[in-house]
């Protein structure tokens, strides 16, 4: 929102509502004697509002639920209320738009929000109603997280806890999501990047066992899936060398 002195638009916070209005008259009607809509792609389905000599802007939806047509009146504090609605009608299609590129997290879409100059009470206002439309669910994005982390990046399941953390996931969501990862997929995955390092990693078979152990604890698996994955890694290389030796 912006006056009719400001040039360019910006995102106002909710409490910065007055100052918006810091030219218009108190205890008095104001009445609307035109309204333009804006030029160019990024004022599209916005208006500006005119007074007289004053003016300021709104969204589309704004303009239609408050009935700003030319000949009504409004007083400022009725313009005040309208203010911080046309705020948080802009906060909610940036935070579409935000979601709109990727999945995020409520912490993400309230931080970014917070950044891009909306007040903290918006922001959550915001995500509040965006979860209610089904567009933010920590929940599913947390099982998604963790499957994707773990069959493509073969990340195990401590790293994953800890990236869900950083992503601002509650605790139950994450613990719920790494319930759902299955035991044997942990080991695939495990056992997956670890040949790779094992048929990589030089020395006696106890300086591999170490060196490959330390890898996949440093990916995030648990002692007892790294254990599991070093004990199949080891038979299997016993018996590759067996069948060497019997064709020998």
């Amino acid at each position: 929102m912006k006056s009719s002195r400001g040039e360019d638009p910006m995102p106002q916070q909710e409490d910065q509502s007055v100052d918006v209005l810091a030219s218009f008259p108190e205890h008095q009607q104001l009445e609307i004697t035109s309204v333009k809509q804006l030029q160019g792609w990024k004022n599209r389905q916005r208006y500006r509002i005119y007074f007289m000599e004053l003016s300021l802007e709104v969204h589309e939806n704004t303009m239609i639920k408050f009935r700003m047509l030319k000949g009504s009146r409004f007083t400022r504090t009725e313009l005040e209320e309208i203010v911080q609605a046309d705020e948080k009608q802009q906060a909610y299609a940036a935070g579409l738009a935000f979601l709109g590129r990727k999945p995020r997290t409520r912490y993400e879409l309230t931080v970014r929000l917070t950044e891009k100059g909306w007040a903290e009470g918006v922001a959550e206002q915001t995500a509040d109603r965006l979860e209610q439309e089904g567009y933010l669910d920590d929940a599913a994005y947390a099982v998604e997280w963790a499957q994707q982390r773990l069959e493509s990046k073969g990340k195990g399941k401590m790293w994953i806890r800890q990236e869900l953390r950083q992503k601002g996931i509650s605790k139950p969501y994450i613990e719920a999501a790494l319930e759902q990862v299955d035991e044997e997929t942990e080991f695939e995955s495990a056992r997956t990047i670890a040949e790779k390092r094992w048929q990589r990693t030089n020395g006696e078979p106890a300086e591999r066992k170490r060196k490959v152990g330390a890898f996949l604890m440093r990916r995030g698996f648990k002692g007892s899936v790294v254990s599991k994955v070093i004990r199949s890694l080891s038979e299997a290389d016993d018996d590759w060398t067996l069948n060497e030796e019997a064709d020998f």
